[in-house]
């Protein structure tokens, strides 16, 4: 590796480090657990992700979408029911990626990624203003007014700070100089010592303290399903934005085995489950963290920030990675979306509108569900209006049906619309030279056209099927000829 590629990656990891810490932080007291167990969490899924992963750059952790799925598993059934369906859902996704599975992102349109995009970014922002309450009420007088201040330098730095010199990360020179403006200043302003200590030890081994039976595997199953499914979308969408960032190709499949592997081992040691945090890999791309490196050192970190480092770690101010995640937020979004409004399909506009709102509001697997059943339906009937036919009568008084387009579940009506039974002349040819055959609606479609003139005393010649369409009317047993 060359020297400036591994300076770049070691500062890029450094940086990513300190916006993972309060994210994980807080995502363990949204799950009702202890902090380090986000810690721990992050550090062992982040290390061996960077580490066997299919996309370098890219920075998975203790996930807040992992943290809301398993909420009320934690609330009923306590912490070693969580750490059990860590490990359930991480052999989930082990074998999702050994089945070679993760091909299946490309099911998901662009409109659906940009929807997820945003969606996040708007989450990521709505997430620091939790930062500007003290308990329930909102900050306000001088203490409201130091939180913007600090923010909105933290920012400055890493908006101005790039024209001026590229030598190292912006962020990291902004947490560090508000971090030391406020030590220095004695400036009163919340830290994230205020969230959580975070001093411990080194994670050890111990399985869930759990009874292994039928039963338990009845209440963890449903967790470790939704949790590996949510966690597996999220790493795959963000593998695909870390693609076209980079210009670069990951290898979804390892991606999927790594991060798999990577939650049965925090599972084992104490830590929360995981995935690709999109803000993280954000910030440790525009660092200019582009190796495995990066991932490895961010991670490494976190364990250093808690044997060694955490009195010192616990005096950053909260404003200042608010800030950077701030300008994450803003860099996440797809402004291009909105500028595209007037020149995309309206339908294409619906998907990320609705798939924005969905991920706000609820989360992101259904967000993107909804997207794609959103998406497909309009290919589906746009496909079934794009069927037609030309039609001929021959010298010999025959009559010629030559149709084109695709013949599936939604065109059947359209295409039986086509003819006329009744009034067509006693042979007629149907030429399916340009048309495809789908799926069994087809095949019920030309069944059902034949008994129509059959039944008008007529017949219907069928002419120049793929070979495709011939297995599959074989298979039916219906009779092409």
């Amino acid at each position: 590796m060359k020297p400036i590629r591994l300076r770049a990656d070691v500062l890029a990891g450094l940086t990513t480090s300190f916006a993972l810490l309060p994210e994980c932080i807080a995502f363990a007291l949204v799950a009702h657990l202890n902090p380090l167990m986000g810690l721990y969490g992050a550090f062992i899924i982040c290390t061996l992700t960077a580490l066997f992963g299919g996309r370098p750059g890219m920075v998975s952790g203790a996930a807040g979408s992992m943290a809301v799925v398993i909420v009320a598993l934690v609330v009923q059934h306590g912490v070693q029911y969580l750490l059990a369906t860590v490990l359930l859902g991480g052999l989930i996704m082990m074998a999702f990626g050994l089945l070679r599975l993760g091909k299946l992102v490309r099911m998901v349109p662009h409109p659906v990624m940009l929807g997820f995009v945003n969606g996040l970014a708007i989450i990521i922002a709505l997430a620091q203003l939790e930062h500007f309450k003290s308990g329930e009420h909102w900050l306000s007088g001088t203490p409201l007014y130091l939180m913007t201040g600090l923010v909105l330098l933290t920012m400055a730095i890493v908006y101005i700070l790039p024209r001026l010199t590229k030598a190292v990360p912006p962020a990291l020179v902004a947490i560090l100089g508000v971090g030391l403006l406020v030590y220095l200043f004695g400036l009163p302003t919340r830290t994230l010592g205020d969230m959580a200590h975070i001093a411990g030890g080194l994670p050890t081994f111990a399985m869930p303290d759990i009874a292994w039976s039928l039963e338990t595997l009845r209440i963890i199953a449903p967790y470790a399903i939704l949790m590996a499914m949510v966690g597996l979308l999220e790493t795959l969408l963000t593998l695909n934005l870390t693609d076209e960032i980079t210009e670069t190709r990951g290898y979804p499949d390892r991606e999927c085995v790594a991060l798999g592997a990577a939650n049965m081992v925090s599972g084992a040691f104490g830590g929360m489950g995981g995935c690709a945090m999109i803000g993280q890999t954000v910030i440790n791309l525009s660092s200019g963290g582009r190796g495995r490196l990066s991932g490895v050192v961010a991670g490494v970190q976190i364990l250093l920030f808690i044997l060694f480092l955490s009195p010192l770690i616990e005096r950053i101010p909260l404003a200042a990675l608010v800030g950077v995640m701030f300008v994450v937020s803003q860099q996440t979004f797809a402004w291009a979306s909105l500028r595209v409004i007037n020149k995309v399909p309206l339908h294409d506009v619906l998907v990320i509108i609705a798939v924005t709102t969905i991920t706000v509001f609820t989360d992101l697997a259904t967000a993107v569900l909804c997207g794609i059943i959103i998406a497909a339906l309009n290919f589906a009937w746009q496909q079934a209006r794009e069927l037609y036919a030309d039609e001929h009568l021959e010298a010999d008084g025959s009559k010629l049906y030559r149709l084109h387009g695709t013949l599936f579940f939604a065109s059947t009506t359209p295409f039986l619309n086509q003819f006329d039974p009744a009034n067509d002349p006693a042979k007629v040819t149907l030429d399916c030279r340009h048309l495809s055959f789908v799926d069994y609606s087809a095949i019920a479609a030309l069944k059902t056209l034949r008994e129509r003139y059959a039944k008008a005393g007529k017949h219907l010649q069928v002419f120049h099927l793929s070979e495709r369409c011939k297995k599959l009317l074989k298979r039916a047993g219906v009779d092409h000829d």
